[in-house]
């Protein structure tokens, strides 16, 4: 069974790592940091923790046994989760970094990576999931009705032509933005603070990724898109 750390802290954190010495590493910093940490060995022990003891932040390593990182993310967004989750992978190559974003991770660390690089990107997200919340409890138009393309930011659904629409987690958190702003022009870099909650390392192919996923599914054609558009060298807005 997972084995927990209890600090004072209001912040639960689920390392599923299977490398004793990095999850040890891990949770030695985090609970340094002042946070709960959680922690799981293997893939199938950590979507149990994950789905029972109600982590802010998961920290998945890709190669696992049991279930790999990636099987353990597609499980979670099935269940229709939000739980932030930052992907570890061995190797800087884009197919790790794009197979756990498809996953649904909502951030990726090559190893080796520094622990407090780790533990800001944790801070990161955690500040995210609260403008998010307080954003839905604040918000004065929960609709945000661009015509054939509805979002409901309370419920997080989004349909298209009162059908709905299957987004992930950051998909819907960066249509939801943009289109709170209609015709607002954002650059890549904006986008990553506003959305992704910090500086992705420069690493702004991670919008345009998100945006070609979302124009698969919100445009007739994707390649000529009505809702979301381009505006050449600066970067994307919804149109009006």
């Amino acid at each position: 069974m997972p084995d927990t750390v209890l600090p004072h802290s209001d912040h639960k954190i689920l390392v599923v790592e299977d490398d004793r010495t990095l999850r040890e590493a891990l949770r030695y910093n985090l609970v340094a940091a002042g946070y709960e940490v959680v922690v799981a060995s293997d893939g199938g022990e950590g979507l149990v923790s994950a789905r029972h003891d109600s982590p802010d932040v998961v920290v998945l390593d890709l190669m696992l046994p049991s279930l790999s990182g990636i099987e353990v993310c597609k499980a979670l967004r099935r269940d229709g989760s939000i739980i932030p989750i930052i992907m570890l992978t061995a190797r800087d190559a884009e197919i790790d970094r794009i197979g756990g974003l498809e996953s649904g991770a909502d951030d990726y660390v090559t190893k080796p990576f520094s622990m407090r690089e780790l533990i800001a990107r944790v801070a990161a997200q955690i500040r995210r999931m609260q403008m998010i919340r307080s954003i839905s409890q604040n918000a004065t138009d929960e609709i945000l009705d661009l015509g054939e393309l509805v979002i409901n930011r309370a419920s997080r659904n989004v349909t298209l032509n009162e059908k709905s629409v299957s987004l992930r987690p950051r998909e819907f958190d960066l249509l939801t933005h943009m289109a709170a702003n209609p015709g607002r022009v954002y650059t890549r870099d904006q986008l990553l603070h506003d959305v992704w909650g910090f500086e992705y390392i420069g690493d702004t192919r991670t919008v345009d990724v998100h945006v070609r996923w979302l124009r698969l599914k919100i445009e007739e054609d994707p390649a000529r898109p009505k809702f979301l558009g381009t505006v050449r060298g600066v970067g994307y807005r919804i149109n009006v």
